[in-house]
């Protein structure tokens, strides 16, 4: 197994960050809550591609969780984490605790308002407010030229571009394609959720996003694009949908009634048993009429 530096303070992090040896190179980040999976793998491969050192982070940030959500509950195995991370090529692991993060007296808040409105936000309404303010600190601790995210997360990844560009943080943000298993289920450390059962319904989510996706390429309506998605995953097992929905893809604002015509992006949230699956794809619109 390779050797890893593992920093659990700011100020070990920030020694390491101005010491001699790395003052020259070009850093890359990989935000983590631990539970990895090779989707938070292909993450180190990507930064690797990107950058000349690679620090992921491990923590599990209790602000984006809400009040009836899984972060007592949420896998952590940080020996196994590590080894992961040593064999993937991270050089450096930065675990700081929720005390060092959040300490007596924090009150600030990091919100970015339209792109994170829908969607997630709408069903978790304080989840994107701990996400952004999370990773704002997390940038500015580690100050990296990159930072990696997983486009499972397509959202967050739009939220996080904002929150960069408006704060004009100099670092270059890169979203990394989803990563599946055989049958399309995007992987997520919360699949271990899911009972024998629900496993064999789960990947039916990704595969009304697919035919959604032809449909809309072969001109069908937005709206009725989504509602025969939905109930394609509603028929397959799934008990409820929160959200499908066809959304321009930098903004996330709504599209539709009528055809596509360029590109979007596909996105659904369900619920099977007590695991709630989210996916989504790229849709491209049809070119404009001619004289249109």
């Amino acid at each position: 197994m390779s050797s890893i530096d593992l920093i659990r303070t700011l100020q070990d992090l920030r020694a390491w960050r101005s010491s001699q040896g790395f003052k020259n190179l070009r850093v890359a980040l990989t935000p983590t809550m631990g539970a990895l999976h090779k989707g938070h793998l292909s993450l180190i491969e990507i930064a690797r591609a990107r950058a000349d050192v690679v620090v992921a982070s491990l923590f599990v940030n209790p602000t984006q969780f809400g009040p009836h959500e899984d972060f007592n509950a949420y896998p952590r195995d940080e020996a196994r984490d590590l080894g992961m991370l040593a064999e993937a090529g991270c050089d450096v692991v930065y675990a700081p605790t929720a005390e060092a993060m959040y300490p007596p007296g924090f009150e600030t808040t990091v919100t970015v308002a339209e792109v994170a409105a829908p969607l997630e936000g709408a069903f978790r309404p304080n989840h994107f407010a701990g996400v952004a303010t999370v990773v704002a600190k997390l940038l500015i601790q580690a100050l990296p030229e990159v930072a990696v995210f997983g486009e499972k997360d397509y959202q967050q990844l739009q939220v996080i571009r904002r929150l960069a560009l408006d704060l004009d943080l100099p670092v270059d943000i890169v979203g990394a394609p989803i990563v599946r298993e055989a049958d399309g289920l995007a992987l997520s450390s919360r699949n271990i959720y899911l009972s024998p059962a629900e496993r064999t319904v789960a990947p039916t989510l990704h595969g009304a996003l697919e035919r959604a996706v032809e449909a809309l390429a072969s001109g069908q309506d937005i709206e009725t694009a989504e509602q025969i998605a939905k109930r394609r995953v509603l028929a397959a097992g799934f008990p409820s949908v929160d959200y499908l929905e066809v959304r321009d893809s930098l903004s996330l604002t709504r599209l539709g009634p009528g055809p596509l015509r360029g590109e979007a992006r596909i996105l659904a949230a369900a619920r099977l048993g007590r695991t709630r699956l989210i996916d989504n794809l790229a849709a491209t619109r049809l070119p404009a009429p001619a004289g249109a």
